[in-house]
């Protein structure tokens, strides 16, 4: 197939585009900063996903839509916000596909996202799903929980710290539980999901075997680095709640609302997705000793 991408220059959009290759897809990357370039199986074509007329520029001639786009933060004078990012370029990538008579469309959304969900992100998320069910094409949904690999933000973060003090930031009791799956593992279900009929129309809640707290996360990555001791700092959560909406306008501060919120509603799941897509996800320890070491 050929396979129009957006965000595939980001984080998860790298390991998504070595799995389609390895699969003899070929595909075409909306780049905001490149230029029309062609290699080895893959063109760039310079656009912005929140400018309608470059997504379907961009789809036309492809045989599949997958769109990556998202974003953690939202920065409004950049005009960078949940609604532009995750409800506006959706709406173009769907768009874009019907314009150009593609049926099977691919999306990313997030673990926790839902109707009336708490968080802005998730909100936006959610916002953006509908548009996709609504569109009547024939769609694959994504729901991720926390992506780790080898240039994610988080365990690299916490990695930083460790290496760099012994100390490591936690917000409120670090009880709060995800579980982790790999980049790899998430791209490897878009791509299965483009050679199985039966996950059309479906949404997929993805997490690994793991499900560990924030804490029990801290000492795996600590044990991967060889640190025997480490200080875990617990920042009182009611502090943290009243600081953050003062600071978070500010990019030097490093949270959000939103990003605390999401942390103490938890991103667990089932692993249902797992008998859909038939592999077992990489283990977090055995994942993050690939990159961290």
């Amino acid at each position: 197939m050929k396979i129009f991408i957006s965000g595939a220059t980001g984080f998860v959009g790298g390991h998504l585009c070595n799995e389609l290759l390895g699969r003899g897809h070929t595909l075409r990357l909306l780049s905001h900063h490149g230029k029309a370039t062609v290699s080895g199986g893959v063109e760039f074509f310079g656009g912005d996903v929140t400018v309608a007329a470059d997504c379907t520029s961009g789809a036309a001639g492809c045989d599949a839509v997958v769109n990556l786009v998202g974003i953690i933060r939202e920065f409004p004078q950049r005009g960078v916000t949940f609604e532009r990012l995750h409800v506006e370029a959706t709406r173009n990538m769907l768009a874009a596909a019907e314009q150009n008579g593609i049926r099977r469309y691919l999306q990313m959304s997030a673990l926790g996202s839902r109707p009336a969900a708490v968080s802005g992100y998730h909100r936006s998320k959610y916002q953006a799903e509908e548009l996709v069910v609504a569109s009547g094409l024939d769609y694959t949904i994504f729901r991720p929980s926390l992506i780790f690999g080898p240039k994610d933000a988080f365990v690299n973060m916490l990695a930083g710290f460790i290496r760099s003090f012994s100390v490591v930031p936690v917000i409120g009791d670090g009880k709060y539980r995800m579980q982790p799956i790999a980049a790899d593992d998430v791209a490897r279900c878009f791509a299965i999901a483009l050679e199985k009929p039966e996950t059309v129309g479906k949404a997929y809640n993805l997490c690994g075997q793991d499900r560990l707290n924030y804490l029990e996360i801290v000492d795996v990555v600590a044990k991967v680095l060889g640190r025997h001791f480490i200080l875990k700092m617990k920042n009182p959560l009611l502090l943290m709640q009243f600081v953050t909406p003062l600071l978070e306008k500010f990019p030097f501060y490093p949270v959000t609302s939103d990003q605390i919120t999401m942390l103490l509603e938890e991103s667990i799941c089932d692993g249902s997705w797992q008998g859909t897509f038939g592999f077992t996800p990489v283990g977090f320890e055995e994942g993050i000793r690939t990159y961290l070491n």
